[in-house]
């Protein structure tokens, strides 16, 4: 079959096998392909379209052919014994070892890229201590409450957000123990009025602490992206970052590679000023992917400083592009998971022989 020679580098297996092609008619030479992708793609539509119009194009004998491609995103299994929420779909969790490694900013350009790829998408700032997310998407605003008892989420950029940097001055510290800090971070996701979100991303603190284990253990997380950089003491603690996912069975969907090259921004020059391949080795290592790679670039810091994420600064430049691509082989990756039927269909009791 011509569609079984085109290899989707998001599923990176072809749309058959994975499930994809809706319906296939062929009638006095005209073909006409439905494909119903599982993750957000509008960057990647045209594309799609054109290729695989040319690979059936090249049959011979076909006079016409029409190619509709369509995104339906549904809800993924989470962990055994937590109930998934009816308003979110999925939960990605996006976590690094350590501090310093980009991960905030990389979790905020996700959110604005899956929105950008179409999809209804949310951030939730997990970071008690310190909330970032507020000052990247430029909103500082305190929720509203319709009810008294639940908050509406803040819209910046086309997402829905929430931190404790909306209730606190942004100079406050937050001077809590362990068990305050993971009951605040429960009632910022459980008390928000989260709108019928395909992705919310949790942007977690670093580390394996107490914060990390309450999300992985009573929270419904569809899978986690771990953020590092190439030198080999980020890729250290990243690794226990993906153990720990490991052991509470949170599947991980990849690695992100940030900071990988740096570009001087008088002459442009490139060069891996924190080591070459360190994501890379990782990933083959634990048989996860390589998500993709960021430069250190510094439109990225200052567009995240100034409220206006680099996807939203430049939506058409570089850096903007490669953490859509990011975000598409994010979600395609999530897509191939076994999915949450229990979500779908509430009455029906799925049973392990």
């Amino acid at each position: 079959m011509a569609l079984k020679r085109y290899r989707d580098p998001y599923l990176d297996k072809d749309l058959v096998t994975a499930g994809a092609v809706r319906n296939i008619s062929v009638d006095n030479g005209r073909v006409s392909v439905d494909v119903e992708l599982g993750f957000p793609a509008e960057g990647y539509r045209g594309q799609l379209e054109s290729e695989l119009r040319r690979q059936i194009e090249a049959i011979g004998g076909i006079s016409a052919v029409e190619v509709a491609i369509n995104s339906a995103i549904v809800p993924h299994s989470v962990q055994k014994g937590v109930k998934a929420f009816t308003n979110i779909k999925n939960i990605i969790a996006i976590a690094s070892g350590k501090g310093g490694v980009g991960k905030s900013t990389t979790a905020v350009n996700l959110a604005l890229a899956l929105s950008a790829e179409g999809a209804n998408a949310g951030i939730l700032d997990a970071d008690i201590y310190g909330p970032s997310q507020p000052r990247m998407l430029g909103a500082h605003q305190k929720p509203q409450t319709v009810d008294g008892k639940s908050m509406e989420p803040v819209i910046s950029h086309g997402i829905q957000s929430m931190s404790i940097g909306y209730l606190v001055d942004e100079e406050a510290p937050m001077i809590w123990r362990g068990p305050m800090v993971t009951q605040a971070l429960e009632q910022l996701l459980r008390d928000t009025n989260w709108r019928d979100l395909d992705y919310l991303v949790v942007d977690l603190p670093p580390g394996t602490g107490d914060t990390q284990l309450t999300l992985a253990q009573k929270i419904p997380v569809s899978g986690a992206v771990i953020v590092t950089t190439p030198q080999d003491i980020a890729l250290l603690d990243a690794r226990k970052a993906l153990k720990m996912f490991e052991k509470v069975d949170v599947p991980v969907l990849g690695i992100i590679e940030n900071m990988s090259t740096h570009i001087c921004s008088k002459c442009g020059h490139e060069e891996h000023v924190f080591g070459e391949g360190g994501g890379q080795r990782m990933a083959s290592q634990y048989g996860v992917d390589l998500l993709g790679s960021l430069p250190l670039d510094i439109s990225i810091r200052e567009n995240a400083d100034d409220g206006h994420p680099s996807v939203i600064a430049d939506p058409d430049g570089r850096v903007a592009q490669i953490y859509r691509d990011i975000a598409r082989r994010v979600s395609a990756h999530l897509s191939l998971q076994a999915k949450d039927y229990s979500a779908k269909f509430p009455n029906i009791v799925i049973q392990n022989s």
